[in-house]
């Protein structure tokens, strides 16, 4: 593998990072309702465990409700547990096989416990990616230890690698300032 498409896998794995990162922000609550809130839901039906978009169909029916038709009407009652169990603070009303989430609008203690939660994972996935940064600058270290590149290149790709990692801190600290606004937003 050549020192050029090595970079490109160090960075295919700081791309990774953001898109985990857009995965974790699209379950935080932030008052409105949404499909996404409900992706890491787990439901405990025939034998296992299984996200709750493959036991039901999720709909937003307006800005504060969340219709969940279940397809099979024995996996209602688990459906209903799991979403009372989830750490979103929702209480779904059973009508049928058609589960109701009225999402509550957040009250402001809730809003900043929110957006400290979000500078969390903004952190682990800063870390993520300059752990990917240090393993790159690592593995130049090495290329030129064992003479496969000279010092020079060395130089210029490390000073890549380093602007790489400067443009995916950018793009995360981008993603949670909007993400905080969405939540701070009365």
């Amino acid at each position: 593998m050549t020192t050029d498409s090595r970079l490109k896998s160090f960075e295919k794995k700081m791309e990774d990072s953001i898109v985990s990162l857009g995965k974790d922000l699209s379950t935080v609550r932030t008052g409105r309702a949404h499909s996404s809130m409900l992706d890491l839901v787990k439901v405990e039906v025939y034998g296992q465990s299984m996200p709750i978009n493959q036991v039901a169909t999720i709909t937003v029916t307006d800005p504060q409700t969340i219709s969940i038709q279940v397809w099979d009407a024995n996996n209602v009652k688990f459906c209903e547990k799991a979403i009372r169990e989830s750490d979103l603070n929702l209480n779904p009303v059973i009508d049928g096989q058609l589960l109701r989430i009225p999402v509550p609008k957040l009250n402001e203690d809730r809003r900043k416990e929110l957006s400290k939660i979000v500078n969390q994972q903004s952190e682990k996935i800063k870390i993520s990616i300059r752990n990917v940064r240090r393993t790159g600058m690592d593995f130049l270290k090495k290329e030129e230890k064992n003479k496969n590149i000279s010092e020079d290149e060395s130089k210029k790709l490390s000073n890549e690698l380093q602007k790489i990692t400067d443009d995916f801190i950018k793009k995360v600290e981008i993603k949670i300032k909007e993400k905080e606004e969405e939540i701070l937003k009365v």
